[in-house]
């Protein structure tokens, strides 16, 4: 198989809904590694949003494809220790929080 344009390429993804997770999305199909940080409890709203197939959104299956998730709670010291982690050692970061948070 040929290599993929954007294979080697760490991506961060800390954005949910739409506009963060299709970026991320978008540089997966083109071979990027796609981290992806979801809330504790529920993950990515995404994952319920809109049309359920069995009780997954379609959105979700469509959106976080080629991702690797991992539970992380921002609120707390740690979970943000670790996404520092995890930002450092990325070339992308993408977020689509509120201007502020």
């Amino acid at each position: 198989m040929a290599r993929q344009i954007l294979e080697g390429i760490r991506v961060l993804e800390l954005g949910q809904l739409i506009a963060g997770p299709f970026a991320a999305k978008t540089l997966a199909d083109f071979g990027a590694q796609i981290v992806k940080v979801e809330p504790p409890g529920q993950g990515d709203p995404l994952r319920k949003w809109r049309m359920l197939h069995g009780d997954t959104s379609v959105w979700w299956e469509a959106q976080s494809r080629n991702k690797q998730s991992i539970c992380i709670d921002l609120r707390q010291a740690e979970g943000q220790a670790v996404v520092r982690r995890l930002a450092a050692e990325a070339d992308v970061l993408i977020e689509n929080f509120r201007p502020g948070t």
